[in-house]
């Protein structure tokens, strides 16, 4: 299953007419995995991404979708810090894979 394919499946998005946007979310979560983790630009085009990142970029790319507008906390809009929690859970997933370097 390629990462769009669990990008919708996360999302049950069953269309195709929003594929480009959410390439556009991919890209965009996976340079914020690899700014966050410490890694070069590019770094996960040229390596296997862990089970871990992998579900935390899944995870960013739906939340880019789900509150695109940028008025809403996404799908749990219904609470005040539903996106501070989002961003919260993805980036202790990203710190599992983080390089420490000093």
């Amino acid at each position: 299953m390629t990462l769009i394919e669990k990008v919708k499946a996360n999302l049950i998005l069953e269309h195709d007419k929003d594929d480009e946007l959410l390439e556009m979310y991919i890209d965009a979560a996976i340079s914020y995995a690899e700014s966050y983790q410490h890694l070069k630009e590019g770094y996960y085009s040229e390596n296997t991404m862990s089970p871990v990142t992998e579900q935390a970029i899944i995870m960013l790319s739906s939340h880019f979708y789900e509150s695109r507008d940028g008025s809403t906390g996404g799908f749990f809009a219904d609470t005040a810090i539903a996106g501070h929690q989002a961003r919260e859970t993805i980036n202790n997933l990203l710190r599992l894979d983080k390089d420490w370097k000093v």
